[in-house]
């Protein structure tokens, strides 16, 4: 679905210059292409396998801690891209200059990038991107492209109530809370719970538990068209590189646990 929104958007939508808007705790600013391709601190950077472009890939990029006036690392940011998609973010590792380290990376529309795919827009106009991206055990949904919007808000236990597991629930489960808000909460939602609009809901009206039985569900995660095949399937794989074995198994233990907390939307 997001696929065909991002075709239908460069189909009508002409690159050229964008703005960036930065709603944050100190207020709320917006920031346009030449601005911040003339940022004091941008600067050229390579990105080795990039996420998107499965390539390596330079772009002229802003450190992104250096937009996040105001912003203290343990509070929470969505990334907003043109088409709605929304990725949740923990501010800490977008602040980080040493290790892992985030960048905003400017579409120039003089030296426009290329498609994401055939038919399809590029990237742009601004573009999340990692630096040493391993240190940090940084996902592919933390790379979010054809960003518009950074905004502060509370965090995702806080705005949704009926993603959180049970109070008494165990470690494992709560670790499986963290991996769906990770990997998951940019396309599905729990209890009509959540900003996503792309993935059905996990858990009304039943949660992926209660229909795949044995190990489905884990080779299904780990790579869906293996188990439906069919041209318009857009969740993607997420390898062990992604998701260890361990990971994988604290995420399908909270959404068991999540099929015993049914909350119709």
């Amino acid at each position: 679905m997001r696929k065909a929104l991002l075709a239908l958007l460069f189909c009508f939508t002409p690159l050229h210059a964008a703005e960036l808007t930065l709603e944050l705790p100190g207020g709320t600013r917006t920031l346009d292409t030449a601005t911040l391709l003339a940022h004091p601190q941008a600067q050229e950077v390579a990105i080795p396998d990039d996420v998107s472009y499965k390539r390596t890939m330079h772009y002229r990029a802003v450190p992104l801690a250096a937009l996040l006036d105001g912003v203290s690392p343990a509070q929470h940011l969505q990334a907003v891209a043109l088409d709605g998609f929304a990725a949740e973010l923990a501010a800490e590792p977008l602040l980080a200059r040493d290790g892992a380290r985030a960048w905003l990376a400017i579409e120039d529309p003089a030296r426009p990038w290329p498609p994401l795919a055939e038919g399809k827009p590029s990237a742009g106009p601004f573009y999340l991107v990692w630096t040493d991206p391993k240190a940090a055990d940084i996902g592919p949904e933390q790379w979010p492209f054809q960003v518009v919007r950074i905004r502060y808000l509370p965090s995702v236990a806080e705005r949704f109530p009926a993603l959180r597991p049970a109070a008494d629930a165990n470690a494992e489960v709560r670790a499986g809370f963290a991996q769906f808000q990770k990997n998951c909460l940019a396309c599905h939602r729990i209890n009509g719970a959540g900003d996503a609009q792309f993935g059905p809901d996990l858990n009304i009206p039943h949660n992926p538990t209660e229909y795949l039985a044995g190990d489905f569900l884990p080779r299904y995660i780990r790579d869906p068209q293996s188990l439906r095949r069919w041209p318009q399937g857009k969740m993607p794989a997420f390898p062990a590189q992604v998701i260890s074995d361990e990971e994988l198994a604290q995420l399908i233990g909270y959404l068991r646990h999540m099929a015993g907390r049914k909350v119709q939307p």
